[in-house]
């Protein structure tokens, strides 16, 4: 337990979370979300075959079927947690990483590997570029920290001039991409890495940030107690896998309605 002494002498105890503590966090809340998406929206709502006004139609004259929506909309919101964990987990392993490239190339290889079903279940094809999955955001994301690390004693005026750039470029690139989460990632690993010893404005610009998924400043306290420590009992290529998984999930089911179609033809 780490001991804090507030300004009126209040002593408040906040828990050791090591990196394996926040990767079992956001697992546990992918698995959750990934509940929701699968069980409860496609198998028990059939969410597809709604438009948004014929839903609630739908829910106004069936109190199950409400039910089953509040449940499943609720499930979708804890997963929202997972974002700021996975941008600071992924600030951490480069900061960490013994081998850059390496770190790259396995990202990317799932990736790839993930394209496929997330094609397939958002909208129906094998392969189709209208929108990518959040492992390319991470991607980009690791391309921008190492741009950022390779200016990083470069200070002053131009420092930050060269940081505002790499942040618009890595914005545009997700843009360009379509990738999932690719705003919100990018900034929140920008902040994460830019502002690593500042852990208030950290913060406070972070929990700003996550309110894109409205629960995401939750996920907060767990990095707020973040004690540095990478016992690395839960494997990385496990957490690859999962971080696979939980990037072929949307949030939020009304982007998967007819009402709001995802692809194009």
């Amino acid at each position: 337990m780490n001991m804090t002494t507030g300004r009126r002498g209040i002593v408040w105890k906040t828990p050791d979370i090591t990196a394996d503590g926040l990767k079992m966090f956001a697992c546990i809340v992918m698995l959750i979300q990934t509940v929701g998406i699968a069980v409860i929206e496609k198998g028990l709502i059939h969410l597809d075959q709604y438009t948004q006004e014929s839903l609630n139609q739908a829910m106004s004259q069936d109190s199950r079927l409400m039910t089953l929506a509040g449940i499943g909309s609720i499930m979708q919101l804890i997963g929202g947690m997972a974002i700021p964990v996975f941008a600071f987990l992924l600030v951490e392993g480069f900061r960490n990483t013994s081998d850059y490239k390496k770190y790259l190339i396995m990202m990317a290889v799932t990736a790839l590997v993930s394209e496929i079903p997330y094609d397939l279940a958002i909208c129906g094809k094998v392969w189709d570029f209208s929108s990518q999955n959040a492992m390319i955001t991470m991607c980009i994301c690791l391309v921008m920290l190492k741009c950022l690390d390779l200016f990083k004693e470069t200070s002053g005026f131009t420092g930050g001039m060269l940081k505002v750039l790499i942040l618009i470029a890595a914005i545009v690139w997700v843009s360009i991409f379509r990738a999932e989460y690719g705003l919100c990632m990018v900034l929140l690993v920008f902040v994460f890495y830019v502002f690593e010893s500042k852990n208030v404005l950290k913060t406070v610009l972070g929990c700003i940030i996550s309110l894109m998924y409205v629960t995401g400043p939750i996920a907060f306290y767990g990095i707020w107690c973040y004690t540095g420590e990478r016992k690395d009992r839960i494997n990385k290529y496990l957490s690859f896998a999962f971080a696979g998984a939980w990037s072929n999930c949307k949030l939020y089911p009304v982007r998967r309605m007819k009402s709001n179609p995802v692809c194009f033809d």
